[in-house]
């Protein structure tokens, strides 16, 4: 007579199903990437300047168009202008949940004065203290 022999349960991971998922997301994230990034189109008027530190929080950022449109880089669509009371309404949440959130104005370098300002107005009526103003490097 002959003795069956019981097989031992393998317990390895089969990780071949892990890394077909990472390869669609890698491949998701290169496709969507450079989407994220876009964003209003202005040309920023140049300055030297020193960049914000590495370590601060990432800035909340108001965009002044050239028509004197206002986009804010938060929100649902942020390619979509938005109104004086959403942009009031929409800082105020954000800078009272984190205060140390800075908070940056981006105008065209070709938009009247008065609509940058406004724009500083509305952002002081939201409760921001500090304001920074983004400009591009000179080319050298």
């Amino acid at each position: 007579m002959r003795r069956v022999r019981k097989r031992k349960p393998v317990s390895e991971i089969n990780v071949v199903p892990y890394i077909d998922v990472m390869l669609v997301l890698l491949i998701i994230f290169m496709i969507t990437a450079p989407l994220i990034q876009q964003g209003v189109e202005i040309d920023l008027p140049q300055a030297s300047a020193n960049p914000l530190p590495p370590e601060q929080r990432e800035p909340l950022v108001l965009t002044v168009s050239k028509s004197g449109d206002y986009y804010l880089n938060i929100g649902d669509d942020i390619e979509k202008p938005i109104t004086e009371e959403d942009l009031v309404r929409r800082v105020s949440i954000v800078v009272n949940k984190h205060p140390e959130t800075p908070v940056l104005v981006r105008g065209d370098e070709r938009v009247d004065y008065g609509s940058v300002t406004q724009a500083m107005v509305l952002l002081q009526t939201a409760g921001v203290d500090k304001v920074g103003l983004m400009t591009d490097q000179p080319d050298q």
